[in-house]
């Protein structure tokens, strides 16, 4: 995984604002109206906050997609069949990945076609009555989670295959996995302590014992001096996008077969997953003091 950072140290030199017990000084009090709000524990000698940020990309993991088969019939019945139908050989061939591997829901929606006819202007009404139901239309729709992308490009060819009305665009999304959401608060403290090494050194100040470490971040967001400390915070680590590309590799095998084997044939499937971002950060305070 290629590593970039980006970090933001903020050196702050600062006696507390008011004389607090430990108690009081976890939760500072503020009078309505005041303009400045009382210092946190850790701005009662000199600190220096330091926000480590890392950034990485990693190939998605996650990819989603649904198609729609429609069929019309006299009878509520006689359209629910023809539609299960149509549906059957290619959810059989599907099951065959693994609910593991490839997570399959097929829901159907029956919907009623009434009777239609021209008004005196000519223009088309519907005649929505229940004495006035010719057919019956029912769409059965399949919508695939693909859990290991192995499966992807196969699974998606096998669907193409089988004639659907209509088939969505692939969704690509990203679920980091503990170890690496682990290795990505790591490095921000890492990248947190290197930079107030470095700011400290060239302040000409010595870095002392660590005060806090904060691996949401917000420590460091404290405005002590502007207002009441702001403590939101939005980290956004999945991104859904839709993309195409170049197939991939080892790419397992659904089998189709009769006409819409000739139809796999016809249509070349490439579903490479993109590189989608992770971002953490962390806030770790250090005492300062004179070299």
């Amino acid at each position: 995984m290629r590593l970039m950072t980006n970090c933001l140290v903020l050196a702050v030199a600062a006696q507390a604002l008011l004389v607090a017990t430990p108690a009081q000084a976890q939760v500072p009090t503020v009078e309505p109206g005041a303009r400045y709000v009382p210092a946190p524990w850790w701005m009662r000698e000199p600190v220096i906050a330091s926000v480590g940020m890392v950034r990485t990309e990693i190939a998605a993991n996650r990819a989603q997609f649904s198609a729609s088969f429609t069929a019309v019939g006299k009878t509520a019945d006689e359209a629910l069949t023809e539609a299960a139908a149509k549906v059957r050989s290619i959810d059989a061939a599907l099951r065959q990945s693994g609910t593991d591997r490839l997570r399959i829901a097929t829901t159907f929606q029956t919907v009623p076609l009434y009777e239609q006819y021209r008004d005196k202007e000519g223009n088309m009404q519907t005649n929505a009555r229940p004495d006035k139901i010719e057919r019956y239309a029912v769409t059965a729709r399949i919508n695939l989670e693909v859990r290991d992308l192995a499966v992807l490009e196969p699974a998606y060819a096998a669907v193409v295959a089988a004639r659907p009305e209509s088939i969505d665009a692939v969704s690509f999304s990203l679920e980091p996995d503990n170890a690496t959401q682990t290795w990505l608060q790591t490095e921000a403290v890492k990248d947190a302590a290197r930079r107030a090494r470095q700011a400290a050194e060239a302040a000409g100040a010595r870095l002392g014992m660590v005060k806090v470490i904060d691996p949401s971040g917000r420590a460091c967001q404290t405005d002590v001096l502007a207002g009441w400390p702001g403590y939101t915070r939005t980290t956004e680590q999945r991104t859904d996008v839709a993309y195409a590309a170049r197939s991939m590799d080892g790419a397992e095998s659904i089998v189709v077969t009769g006409s819409k084997r000739a139809v796999l044939q016809q249509v070349q499937i490439s579903l490479q997953p993109p590189m989608l971002p992770l971002t953490d950060d962390a806030c770790v305070m250090y005492a300062l003091g004179a070299q």
